[in-house]
């Protein structure tokens, strides 16, 4: 990934509960981070010594979206002008299940027009990337 030609950005549901925005971010920015393992800077040493593991090379800005504005940019994603973007969606399904075995199940007895996104992660141009978000405001 080329940093200064791309972009990633993290719009996520203002309305939910702080503890839920949190885990939400959590939860998009530990996939981003697998999807993604070259954005993710290499282990540093303070003058002590101690170790601290690399964190990502740029900033992610988290974007302030509604339920109805993360459902629009999610099903722009999945034409094929954007199938080069690295998306991460995080649901109510997903928020509810207890394992990852039972979200498995109920992904595949649910329409995707069922769900309700709490968030979502964009990675790449940051041409097609502000063109779906960068008239939204930071989550504050």
């Amino acid at each position: 990934m080329e940093v200064q030609s791309e972009k990633c950005v993290m719009v996520i549901d203002e309305r939910l509960p702080l503890g839920i925005i949190a885990n939400t971010a959590a939860i998009l920015g530990i996939t981003l981070g697998k999807k993604l393992p070259e954005v993710v800077g290499e282990d540093v040493y303070d003058r002590t010594g101690n170790e601290h593991l690399g964190i990502i090379e740029f900033p992610v800005p988290i974007l302030k979206g509604s339920p109805e504005s993360i459902r629009t940019i999610r099903e722009k994603l999945y034409e094929s002008d954007y199938s080069d973007l690295t998306v991460v969606d995080f649901s109510d399904l997903a928020q509810g299940c207890k394992t990852y075995d039972e979200f498995i199940e109920k992904m595949k007895g649910t329409c995707e027009k069922d769900l309700s996104y709490y968030g979502i992660a964009i990675c790449g141009a940051k041409k097609k990337v502000n063109k779906l978000t960068g008239s939204m405001p930071l989550l504050r």
